[in-house]
């Protein structure tokens, strides 16, 4: 034994382990498990072994979920959920209050187990996850009691089919069922093929408690058991895992009405400024990439140092890396525990041998790795081009690259560079700086001197191909509830949209001056790529005039023009407002000319639909400096705000009915929030849209704010759909269409919103759910206090 002497000279940890033998007494009990459904385990079917990664020693037996016992588990959920939401908010609450109050009583078994079955550290799982994971019930026990007055007239979705990874096994769990449950919803869950055991262990304590049969049910198994899930008759799919398993999701659920919420990749910028706390920078990085060994999706693997301070911040990161400990994760002086499985270690060798080839200098942790299990020593690589693999790909390990930057301008190109966007980590002792670059990084959460910090009272989510929906506090409940459906109205048909010449309706002339509607593309009025236009006809089949037949070189056209308006969404609420102001008032002069374009096409009460569009106009401007963000309510030391932002650049393909007022209804809360949109108007009707192009010009809307490009709808929101530069699309069509729209959407997997016809005149027709649908939540975590 070594001497006080000595170990004072060397500071060297002792072993400290966690007793682990209450856990494997009960998976010995248990032995084999089968699912849980309907408030009882079924026997065991065929099953796979689930193992230690710091050993590789199996831990249990669990069975492979089949379509038809995912299907017994979802007729369970039907058949709990009408009963489980009729009961008072109250009893809900108390119901959410005491599954959290036995994860206390149970948090060091809980602990044990996700280290065993993950790898991850006990500090972390004692410390972090099991915590969490009891405040997260806890939270939705009040969102619970508090439903009727907070969300008033919102129901349960009813049954949510919820797959969850393996890097947080027990929290993401409760990231689900617990907001599911305070909703009202009732929901089956599949948890990790290689982590099932604490959702095993949770389901016991849903038993233990009395909870009502049918209201979680458990079922594990592989990918085909999710996909099984996926496409049962649910009425929500929440998904927290790859971006590829999440646009399949995406695909797989096109059409079916089900509500989707996907929690994907990520490839996160951790941006460190000449004048920031290096020591804190430093040790943020243990946090940001080497926690939970780098297997987590908000994991600040890009790590972008200003060049002023570039040597001393590698200097110092290097110092700490070689002080990490790797080795068992039941040791409490642990850092770094085991991979989750060596399908995974052999991707991070496989990926990091890659970036090696390619130019990429590693620097990792000298130390002997155990002789069984799976690990690798965390790592940070450097002189890492932009494209190197290391750069562009989600590692899922404990590799970081670092990279400079000169100017704050360069940081957040940088930063932007990926298709991902899920979060950002700024540190500067500068606050304005950091709140500067927190508004340009394009991200969902933004974390300022910290990092991975998270609470049930923050939302959490991710823009671009880190999937949409939120999880956690207010916004995060609202993707469990439905509000009340429009009564639905049918569309006028199609007209013949053929580029050939047809004569008037009894060979009469045209009285006037002819005149042919053009685009309104980039504030300028362009004629159609293809060179052709079609007749538009009136209520009694005579051809009103003539409007240009779009194709795709027209919607890029207009995306592109969309893309150069950017100063829109910088454009303060007020500024917006005056202008959707000034559209109302110059409407209003035009008021008896578009009430005549309308009443020619067919409309009924054509002057009540254009008193309707400048009363809307008015709604919208009004809530343009109204929609405000929230400080959320979470951990000490720290503001949390939630900012409503603009998606950017939206498609809005119209409903072939009400040209004026339904296109107006659709573009205005658009604008408003300050996003910039290519608009597809009602393709019978577009006169009065490409009339509306005059007043826009004279309200002092910037060029490219609204773009229209008429013709074909179905056709051209394709080419919106697929277009990587369009981030969200609202489609008013078929359901055809509508399938059609959500699935060409999953390639950069961007938000999409197809409501129904209705009534565009009444309540429907406006409103805060608009302009929910037309933002994205950025969660923005600013130190306060210390």
């Amino acid at each position: 034994m070594p001497k006080i002497q000595e170990i004072l000279e060397t500071m060297d940890y002792g072993p400290a382990p966690e007793a682990a033998g209450a856990v494997l007494d009960w998976l010995k009990a248990r032995g084999r498990f089968g699912h849980f459904v309907d408030g009882g385990f079924t026997r065991p079917g065929q099953t796979f072994a689930t193992d230690n990664p710091a050993t590789g020693e199996p831990l249990a037996e669990v069975t492979q979920g089949t379509a038809a016992d995912v299907a017994a588990a979802v007729k369970a959920a039907r058949a709990a959920q009408p009963g489980w939401a009729r009961l008072p908010g109250h009893e809900r609450a108390t119901w959410l209050y005491a599954i959290a109050r036995h994860i206390q009583k149970r948090e060091r078994f809980l602990a044990v187990l996700e280290s065993l079955d993950n790898g991850k550290t006990i500090r972390e799982t004692r410390d972090i996850d099991i915590p969490l994971v009891a405040r997260h019930f806890y939270h939705h026990a009040g969102w619970a009691e508090l439903l009727e007055e907070e969300f008033p007239g919102a129901r349960p979705l009813g049954v949510c089919g919820q797959i969850i990874p393996w890097n947080f096994p027990l929290l993401m769990l409760a990231w689900k069922i617990a907001p599911a449950l305070a909703a009202g919803n009732t929901v089956v869950l599949k948890p990790a093929e290689y982590t099932p055991l604490t959702a095993l262990a949770f389901a016991e304590i849903c038993a233990e408690i009395g909870l009502p049969k049918g209201v979680v049910n458990i079922v594990t198994g592989d990918g085909d058991t999710g996909a099984a899930l996926v496409a049962a008759e649910v009425d929500k799919i929440a998904f927290t895992g790859s971006t590829e398993v999440g646009r399949a999701i995406r695909q797989a659920t096109a059409g079916s009405g089900k509500s989707l919420t996907l929690e994907l990749g990520g490839k996160s910028p951790y941006v460190v400024f000449a004048d920031a706390d290096l020591d804190a920078a430093v040790e943020g990085v243990v946090d940001a990439i080497w926690f939970n060994q780098g297997q987590v999706c908000c994991a600040g693997s890009r790590i972008l140092v200003h060049e002023p301070v570039a040597a001393a911040f590698t200097d110092r990161l290097k110092a700490r890396l070689a002080k990490l400990r790797l080795g068992d994760p039941l040791d409490k002086s642990t850092d770094i525990g085991a991979i989750v499985h060596p399908v995974q270690l052999r991707r991070i060798r496989d990926l990091v041998a890659e970036g090696e080839a390619q130019g990429a200098v590693l620097h990792r942790l000298e130390c002997q790795l155990p002789a069984t299990g799976s690990f690798f020593a965390p790592a940070f690589a450097t002189n890492v081009q932009p494209a190197n693999i290391l750069s562009e790909v989600e590692i899922f390990g404990p590799v970081a690259t670092l990279a400079t930057f000169r100017t704050p301008d360069e940081a957040v190109q940088l930063a932007n560079n990926t298709r991902y966007g899920l979060a950002a980590s700024i540190w500067s002792e500068n606050v304005n700086l950091c709140l500067d670059i927190a508004a340009k990084v394009q991200a969902g959460v933004v974390w300022i001197n910290a990092t991975n910090v998270f609470d049930a009272g923050a939302a959490f989510g991710g823009y671009r191909e880190s999937g949409f929906g939120r999880e956690g506090a207010r916004e995060g409940l609202r993707d469990y509830l439905a509000t009340p459906a429009p009564k639905p109205r049918p569309e006028a048909p199609m007209p013949d949209l053929s580029a050939a010449p047809v004569p008037e309706a009894g060979g009469k002339a045209r009285p006037g001056i002819d005149r042919t509607a053009k685009m309104y593309v980039g504030g300028k009025q362009r004629r159609p790529d293809s060179g052709q236009s079609y007749a538009v006809r009136g209520a009694k089949g005579a051809v009103l005039g003539l409007a240009g037949l779009g194709n795709r070189k027209d919607i890029r056209n207009a995306v592109e023009a969309a893309a150069g308006a950017s100063g829109w969404g910088k454009a303060t609420g007020h500024n917006r407002a005056q202008v959707i102001y000034y559209i109302a008032e110059n409407l209003a002069a035009r008021e008896a000319e578009f009430a005549a374009r309308l009443a020619s096409a067919g409309v009924k009460d054509a002057s009540g639909e254009v008193a309707a569009a400048i009363r809307r106009c008015f709604w919208y401007a009004a809530q343009a400096d109204k929609f405000d963000g929230a400080v959320h309510a979470t951990k000490s030391a720290h503001v949390t705000l939630a900012m409503p932002e603009p998606f950017g650049v939206m498609g809005v393909a119209c409903p072939n009915d009400a040209p004026l007022l339904g296109l107006l209804s659709l573009v205005l809360p658009a604008i408003a929030m300050g996003n910039r949109v290519v608009a597809i108007p009602a393709p019978s009707m577009p006169l009065a849209a490409t009339d509306l192009y005059q007043v826009f010009d004279t309200s002092d809307l910037p060029g490219g704010v609204v773009n229209i490009v008429t013709g074909p709808r179905d056709e051209l929101v394709q080419t919106l759909a697929e277009h990587d530069g369009v981030a969200a699309l609202w489609y008013c069509g078929t359901p055809e269409g509508r399938a059609a729209v959500e699935r060409w959407s999953a390639g950069n997997l961007k938000v999409t919103w197809c409501p129904e016809n209705r009534d565009w005149r009444g309540p429907a027709g406006q409103g805060r759910g608009f302009l929910d649908r037309a933002t994205q939540i950025k969660t923005i975590w600013v130190p306060y206090g210390e």
